[in-house]
């Protein structure tokens, strides 16, 4: 065997060890699931990928073992962030995995064509999956945005206008937990109106809930350092980390632009807040 073909063997190898991998985390998580139409679909998918390992095994003619870390990563990744985004991750992981791969292999037989065809299954079974919890992304970007927008601007705001810490923590605090409440009560009555009662009360929670996470990380730094200046850059920091983790999310499990959706609320987010510090710093000069 000379050298080229080695190399190819090394990659069919790897490509097989990938789709026993995923076929395995379908099987897992099928097991661990109620829903019957998820059930069956995630047995769909692993059967599917079970089908791919053979192609490979075809062209390699070895059993190969499965990327033990690998499954365990994205078993629990779909069991705690939800199944769609799990599942959605790990194939985005492999379809780039597979195109690169693919383009460094000596075209041999139909081997493109059948992965390309696979692939072209496997995207349309994902998209079976029902999930509950995505239903409600609605309101965790309600009660997200919302306080990232008007904490951020708030302790933009009366940091440069408030030179006392405690005074800032309790005043962001209070305003904070009163948001979260009249957004909740707002989502509720919204759903209300639209005929949603029996989902309303879950997205007045979700609502309420966002809002309160948010403000506890934002608050975070300033319950950390005694310089308030130093507290509010890495409240901006966390921010922004909350923009990205949560629109990464969303991108992929909703299969959205995450480039053009961090942008735009990363802009209002840290707009909004820069506005409030030029106002505080103005009302901190005038009195």
């Amino acid at each position: 065997m000379n050298y080229h073909e080695n190399q190819n063997l090394k990659k069919h190898i790897f490509l097989q060890r990938i789709e026993l991998t995923h076929s395995n985390v379908y099987f897992r998580l099928s097991k661990t699931i109620k829903n019957p139409q998820n059930k069956a679909t995630l047995m769909l998918l692993s059967e599917q990928e079970k089908a791919d390992y053979n192609i490979w095994k075809n062209y390699t003619n070895i059993d190969v073992k499965p990327f033990k870390l690998y499954e365990l990563f994205y078993y629990l990744c779909s069991l705690i962030l939800g199944i769609t985004f799990g599942v959605k991750l790990m194939e985005k992981g492999e379809d780039n995995l597979e195109t690169e791969l693919i383009k460094s292999i000596v075209t041999e037989t139909d081997l493109g064509i059948i992965l390309e065809h696979e692939q072209q299954q496997e995207k349309e079974l994902v998209g079976i999956i029902n999930e509950e919890k995505l239903n409600y992304v609605g309101s965790i970007v309600l009660g997200l945005n919302d306080a990232l927008v008007e904490l951020t601007a708030m302790l933009s705001g009366i940091t440069f206008a408030i030179h006392d810490s405690r005074t800032v923590i309790v005043t962001a605090f209070i305003t904070g937990v009163a948001a979260a409440f009249s957004m909740a009560g707002s989502e509720y009555l919204s759903s209300k109106a639209d005929g949603e009662t029996k989902n309303a009360r879950v997205s007045a929670i979700i609502t309420g809930l966002a809002y309160m996470f948010t403000v506890v990380i934002l608050l975070l730094p300033y319950m950390l350092f005694s310089n308030l200046y130093i507290a509010l850059l890495f409240t901006i920091i966390n921010a922004i980390l909350i923009i990205f983790l949560f629109n990464f999310y969303i991108s992929v499990a909703k299969d959205l632009n995450f480039k053009k959706r961090f942008g735009e609320m990363l802009t209002i987010s840290l707009g909004v807040s820069f506005l409030s510090f030029l106002i505080g710093l103005l009302i901190n000069k005038v009195f």
